[in-house]
């Protein structure tokens, strides 16, 4: 059986947060979601689990840190091609995110652009063509 991630993030309005994702491509899926969680599909192997803040207080005793303000993790998706990693950045970015919090990125064979979900998290998306790395 495939290895599956599953990538837990504190969000401050659940309906926010779920209309966020839904938009630059995950599927919610009911059977993991109420009004305390969402469980957003991003693929066969990665989910995506939003969490209220009162519901995360129930993994750990540690603060939930603005990511507005601080870096607390980057989180990187691969992507079929360049347009592909311009398509989300931008459906990110019309629907409460921010696009390029990071500098872009682009090495011939490697392409790729970032940005923060509507509670600050930071996503980078990437298109590899291995192809075209250089040797060496």
């Amino acid at each position: 059986m495939p290895k599956q991630i599953f990538v837990n993030l504190p969000v401050a309005d659940l309906p926010k947060a779920k209309s966020f994702y839904e938009a630059i491509g995950a599927v919610n899926n009911p059977q993991f979601s109420d009004d305390t969680a969402a469980c957003m599909v991003v693929s066969d192997s990665i989910y995506v689990m939003l969490l209220t803040y009162p519901k995360w207080a129930t993994f750990t005793q540690k603060p939930i840190v603005d990511a507005h303000a601080a870096s607390e993790v980057m989180l990187c998706l691969s992507a079929d091609d360049h347009a592909a990693v311009d398509n989300m950045v931008a459906a990110a970015s019309a629907h409460g995110g921010k696009a390029d919090v990071n500098p872009l990125q682009d090495l011939g064979f490697m392409y790729g652009r970032s940005f923060e979900d509507v509670d600050g998290h930071v996503w980078e998306i990437m298109f590899m063509d291995m192809s075209q790395m250089p040797q060496g």
